[in-house]
């Protein structure tokens, strides 16, 4: 069995970037030696460091990368604009990368990381969890073999709360999107609005967003696309309709509609008491049909790994914990198999430039008054910040 080597890039220094557990990835997977963690903040990186099994610190990451020579390099920030000098620095190494999503804020960026993936020969896994979560595996088998027959849609949601409109479709409409990828293939056309106030929203109009995510605008919006299947998909997203409080319940999720029935779940769905719903008749909710649980069972091993639940007890400040401990394992083995068969991961650079892209295109198409726009994009530019009157009506 090969060993492998594997750095992780953590900045506890930085709030709140970091809580989808990327660095818990590859424990307890067989043949993983945890090497080094690169943080540049000593205080917490002790504290990480005992839970990861670190066993040396660096407080710089080209320095941890040069010294230790890792085969897998996690790239743990959440701020889209660490990730390109990052995955430079570990590509150039011939590291292999697991990295946080979005993998860029700017499509121009992310095509410059897909020319360093493809010059370097290493291979990159997006931490786009729903592709590796058992839910939405399960609810993406069962519309392969027939259960709702013939799909005609799918519906998605954000989680429209303080986040809502362009923020939250950065933010986590990209966990969306990249599962209407996962289901159906690539987009090839979209139609969007966006709405400030009730009125369509101007280019100018920028969103002040929690994180670092990039150029964001509107309160509220619609987005229509259309796969080669003939599968339509929608994301929907509205600020201030839901406010948590700290409970599970969540209005972010997907439904799939097809001729015989309709398959629906929620992100928080993912835990492990909340199955996926099923409703055996395609008619609308007013006529009072019943949605029943659909039996999900995680069915996958990793051979000679250590159980995932010693993990899930023992994991500090990561939300919905075993959705995305369970997630990043089974996104950490596919990474090592991928390297091992030479093939690509099941989440790649491809799928993340692409939900980048559909972002884009939302803008694109709202900027010229809800027109339909086509893929690929020929413009690169962010629509936000291209010249005025390039790709605008409003």
């Amino acid at each position: 069995m090969k060993h492998w080597k594997v750095g992780i890039i953590k900045d506890t220094s930085k709030p709140d970037l970091g809580l989808h557990g990327l660095h818990t990835a590859f424990l307890g997977l067989p043949g993983v030696e945890i090497a080094a963690l690169a943080d540049s903040n000593p205080r917490m990186c002790e504290d990480i460091m005992k839970f990861t099994q670190a066993e040396r610190r660096y407080y710089d990451p080209a320095e941890m990368i040069e010294r230790e020579k890792p085969d897998i390099v996690i790239i743990t920030s959440r701020r889209p604009s660490d990730h390109l000098p990052q995955i430079r620095m570990a590509a150039e190494r011939g590291c292999h990368i697991y990295c946080e999503k979005p993998v860029s804020a700017s499509l121009e960026e992310a095509d410059e990381i897909v020319r360093i993936i493809e010059k370097s020969g290493v291979k990159l896994c997006m931490a786009h969890p729903g592709r590796y979560g058992t839910p939405y595996r399960a609810m993406k088998e069962a519309v392969e073999r027939g259960e709702i027959g013939t799909p005609l849609r799918v519906s998605t949601y954000g989680k429209c709360d303080h986040r809502g409109g362009g923020e939250d479709l950065m933010t986590l409409g990209t966990h969306l999107l990249d599962l209407m990828i996962f289901f159906f293939g690539d987009p090839v056309g979209v139609r969007a609005e966006l709405y400030t106030g009730g009125a369509p929203a101007l280019k100018s109009e920028r969103t002040k967003t929690v994180e670092e995510i990039g150029p964001c605008a509107g309160e509220e919006l619609f987005a229509e696309f259309r796969f080669a299947n003939g599968v339509r998909g929608t994301f929907e997203s509205c600020r201030g309709l839901f406010h948590y409080d700290g409970g599970m319940q969540t209005n972010m999720g997907l439904s799939v509609t097809g001729t015989k029935g309709i398959l629906s779940e929620r992100f928080t769905d993912g835990l492990p008491d909340d199955p996926v719903r099923i409703c055996r008749t395609p008619y609308p909710a007013e006529y009072g049909v019943p949605f029943e649980l659909f039996p999900v069972q995680e069915t996958r091993t990793v051979p000679g790994a250590v159980p995932m639940d010693d993990f899930v007890r023992t994991v500090p400040g990561i939300p919905h914990t075993q959705f995305f401990i369970g997630a990043n394992h089974f996104a950490a083995w596919d990474l090592i198999r991928a390297i091992e068969e030479d093939r690509l991961p099941v989440s790649n650079i491809y799928n993340a430039r692409k939900t980048l892209e559909m972002i884009y295109g939302i803008y694109a198409s709202h900027l010229k008054a809800g027109a339909r726009v086509e893929f690929p994009l020929r413009n690169r530019e962010h629509p936000l910040e291209s010249e005025p009157g390039e790709e605008s009506s409003r």
